[in-house]
């Protein structure tokens, strides 16, 4: 996820560690008092010294002290959120975990924590750095897995791409903002749990135009699209788990009590196109307007899901009449296939109007276009998917930790 530190920059690190860097001053015993606590765990000074230090060593530019203190503070939240959880590692786990770690320089775990100690780091903040990443990835695994698809249709999409951006998942959302007044939180409370009953987007609507304090209001309290890491921590915590037509619980905001409705989710995002190839298949139904058109249509229809399920439907009709393309380039193909299939997603058909009659088209697949003279192959499906999946969980993830995060109680002494 975008909050660890690069492991591309750990051959770097055997270098650095190679040339000998001067060990750190013997740590004083202040430094071992806590100077940060996170949800009552305590950060040392001496922690935030080693992590500094660990953090150089890995390339890390800019203010590294304060880095190194944010990044102890999400780890103690990951921690915390485990223990809350009742999620523990594997024995064994985290050794493992280091040995992967130091591979990455082409050390073994014993040879990597050696340089390290070389170079004023200690085995335990090399350790704790390791077991916090391991143990987030089980929070992450039992928050999401599961939950998060994708489909075949977004595979296709992902596939027909050259150079995609990466996902971004965006919400639409209804709104009913209820302002503190006079009669203080509880009577705005009040109201807003009438918004949170709300179990379908007119009732949310009426409730919205009756009591909401929003300039939304006049819409029925409706939103426009947005992107889920747009919104304010506490939102984005209580809407990330909703379905479309779910509603969250009041939510106390600064002078204000808040309730939103879930409306659309898209999981998708806008990407670049690359060389595009499409697979498709036309079906010559019959003259327009007749019985027989319409009869061959409908039976399509109701069997025919696939360009495959085509041969079946097609079966005792001259085979001239069903024809399959596959790998056709855009500029390759017929205008009006063309301009049908770029709506389409596999498995959707479409009719055409040629002369006299009706064709059908259907959409097959859609990939980008591989030259196989120069040796190209394409992404397999199922690494696509995983691909797909694992940026929608890292969005998400992301907005769980922004969530412990913003609920904190973190006290500087």
């Amino acid at each position: 996820m975008k909050r660890h530190f690069s492991l591309l920059l750990a051959p770097l690190l055997a270098l650095s560690l190679v040339t000998g860097a001067a060990p750190m001053a013997q740590a004083q015993s202040s430094q071992f008092a806590p100077v940060i606590r996170v949800n009552n765990l305590g950060i040392t000074g001496y922690e935030i010294a080693q992590r500094t230090r660990f953090m150089e060593l890995l390339g890390a530019k800019g203010d590294i002290r304060k880095q190194a203190e944010d990044a102890l503070i999400e780890d103690r939240l990951r921690m915390w959120k485990a223990r809350a959880d009742g999620i523990s590692l594997a024995p064994g786990a985290v050794q493992q975990g280091m040995s992967e770690f130091a591979a990455r320089a082409n050390l073994t775990a014993e040879e990597f924590v050696k340089a390290l100690g070389q170079a004023g780091v200690d085995a335990q903040t090399y350790r704790d750095f390791v077991a916090a990443g391991m143990i987030w990835r089980e929070v992450v695994k039992a928050h999401f897995a599961g939950r998060i698809q994708a489909t075949d249709a977004d595979v296709a999409r992902a596939l027909a791409l050259e150079t995609p951006k990466p996902e971004m998942t965006q919400v639409l959302l209804s709104e009913v903002i209820v302002r503190v007044g006079g009669g203080g939180e509880a009577e705005a409370m009040a109201k807003a749990r009438r918004a949170s009953a709300a179990r379908t987007e007119a009732e949310f609507a009426e409730v919205a135009r009756e009591i909401s304090s929003s300039t939304s209001s006049r819409k029925g309290g409706q939103l426009d699209w947005m992107p889920i890491e747009g919104l304010p921590a506490e939102v984005r915590g209580a809407v990330m788990n909703l379905r479309p037509g779910r509603t969250t619980a009041p939510l106390s905001m600064p002078n204000a009590v808040a309730v939103f409705f879930m409306r659309g989710i898209d999981e998708g995002g806008d990407v670049a196109p690359g060389e595009q190839a499409v697979g498709y298949a036309t079906l010559l139904l019959g003259a327009t307007g007749t019985e027989e058109t319409a009869s061959l249509a409908a039976k399509v229809a109701a069997d025919a899901n696939t360009c495959d399920d085509l041969y079946s439907v097609a079966r005792d009709l001259p085979a001239e009449r069903l024809e399959r393309v596959e790998g056709a380039r855009r500029g390759e193909l017929p205008a009006d296939v063309a301009a049908a299939v770029s709506r389409l997603d596999a498995g959707e058909t479409k009719v055409l109007r040629r002369g006299p009659n009706d064709v059908l088209v259907m959409l097959c697949d859609r990939g980008r276009a591989i030259n196989t003279a120069l040796g190209e192959t394409g992404p397999s499906t199922d690494a696509v998917r995983n691909q797909i999946v694992n940026q929608r969980v890292a969005v998400m993830a992301d907005a769980l930790l922004d969530e412990l995060k913003a609920e904190a109680v973190i006290v500087r002494p």
